[in-house]
């Protein structure tokens, strides 16, 4: 690529780095889980338990907020110095 040059001082050259995310090298392919490691998940599923990695509604649900609209208050402040 040529290089435009403007002006007549000296010239520099800037620095440019990559992004990091060109210098890394591609992901190796996934291997396929051992069978008695699939066994062991279907197993699981059929019983109904909860898998690594997939979507776990039970927890989604504990961990939802509790707290509805109205259901605390917050306390007045009775000699009016802010406490």
């Amino acid at each position: 690529m040529p290089h435009t040059y403007y002006g007549t001082g000296p010239q520099r050259r800037v620095f440019v780095p990559r992004p990091a995310g060109t210098l890394q090298p591609p992901a190796p392919p996934q291997q396929q889980d051992p069978p008695i490691y699939r066994d062991l998940m279907r197993m699981w599923a059929d019983r109904g338990r909860t898998l690594p990695g997939h979507h776990d509604p039970e927890w989604i649900r504990l961990a939802a907020p509790t707290v509805k609209h109205g259901q605390f208050s917050v306390p007045r402040d009775q000699l009016g110095d802010g406490r």
